[in-house]
Parts: C-alpha cells; structure tokens; sequence
C-alpha cells in the first residue's frame, strides 16, 4: 500500500477536529493517553521551571500545550499543524489558558521557517510517525535541536515500534486485543487501516540514538505500554 501524502494526512486531520479535543482523556486508541498528558506537563516544569517560549509541532486542537499550561501558566506559545481546522479549534483554547501572545503556523514541521535558538520548550505529541525514511528523521530532529534554546526541553510522546520485528508483531496484536476491548473488532481494524496508509514509526531506541548523535542530552525514557511511548531530552 502506498503511505498516504501530505496533503491526504492534512485532510483526514480537518475532519476529525472534534475527536481530536478531549483534553482529559486524548483518543480511546492511544494508550495511556491520560499518563502522557500528565507526564508532559510535569516533566515540562520540573526541567525548565523557568521556560518562556514553548513550540508545539503537530499541535492538533492543543491538548499537550494546554496540558502544559495547566502547570505552567502565561507561556508564549506557537502551534504548527498541517490542518488550518485544527489550529482555529487550537487557538480558541490556548487562548483562553495564557495572557501572552499564541502564534499558529499551517504547514509542515520539515519545511516551516522558525527562530532557531529560541524555544525553551517543544512538544511533539503524535506526529513524528508521519515521517518516512532515515534521512527524514535525522533531518527533522536536527531542525528540532536547532530550534531549542539552551538548556530547552524536546519532549516526545508517540506511537512507536521495537527494533525486534518479532516483538513489534507481538506488541501489535497486543494492540488490536486492546482496541477490540474498548471498542470491536470492526474499530481494531479501521485503526490499523489508518496506521497502514498513514504511518511509518520508529522505535524509541532508533529515534534516542538518532538524538544523541546530534548533540541532545540528557535522554529519558519516561513511560511506555506496547507502542506508545514518552520520552524527553535536553540541549
């Protein structure tokens, strides 16, 4: 199956704005969605108490940066979606949880222009699954490092895969029980339809190295439960 373009991931995103609100519990797919929130949120403050300017990539409707300013308040915020629906509804509600100015970006996080050395904070919160070969990662995750400041917070929450294809095929079925739980089957199999056409993840380790070689610090492992994981690094 042909991975879907930018312009057909775009699209489903503009219409699934709703779905994409629910600050309290996330998506029912994403596991642990309510730990990652929380974990975001409180790692954010406990490595840069004193941040000013936060960066959210793939921002959707704001849960993580509202997550974030519900422990620290008043940040300056900049949010970059592909989808304009989505960075309204995001907007709408970063405003109202911050005095200060909120920026939104449409575009691509690969191709948008941005202040280097600048954000104290960047959150990227399922959207580097999207990305596609090597070359795609290293040179989205240097753009990444080069925006922090010094001292800033890269902190990623995401679907991921293992470097073991036997252990990625066992956690997936894992991952199907899961959503036949919450849901059926008929919802298991639309979820795994959309990660076919849409998503190419990678393993934590794969994306942990590829930050240490560009120069990141400090890298942590904070939560993960079959594919989804948290982690976070420093400049």
């Amino acid at each position: 199956m042909n991975k879907a373009t930018i312009e057909e991931i775009k699209n489903r995103f503009d219409n699934d704005v709703e779905e994409f609100s629910n600050l309290i519990f996330g998506q029912t797919s994403v596991i642990d969605a309510k730990i990652s929130l929380n974990l975001v949120a409180e790692v954010t403050k406990i490595i840069v108490p004193k941040a000013i300017n936060l960066l959210d990539i793939g921002c959707g409707a704001g849960n993580y940066t509202l997550a974030v300013l519900l422990k620290m308040p008043n940040l300056k915020c900049t949010l970059v979606d592909l989808s304009e629906s989505m960075l309204s509804k995001a907007l709408e509600r970063v405003s109202e949880k911050t005095k200060r100015e909120v920026k939104t970006i449409q575009g691509d996080i690969r191709t948008v222009r941005l202040k280097e050395n600048h954000f104290d904070i960047i959150l990227s919160c399922a959207v580097l699954h999207h990305l596609r070969d090597d070359k795609d990662w290293e040179s989205v995750f240097i753009k990444l490092y080069n925006l922090l400041n010094i001292g800033g917070c890269l902190i990623i929450s995401d679907f991921v895969t293992h470097d073991n294809d036997l252990l990625t095929e066992y956690m997936m079925r894992r991952y199907i029980s899961y959503l036949e739980k919450i849901e059926n089957r008929k919802y298991a199999q639309e979820i795994f339809n959309c990660i076919e056409k849409n998503d190419t993840p990678r393993s934590i380790t794969y994306q942990l190295d590829i930050m240490k070689k560009i120069g990141f610090r400090n890298l942590e492992i904070l939560h993960k439960n079959i594919c989804f994981g948290t982690f976070c690094a420093t400049k």
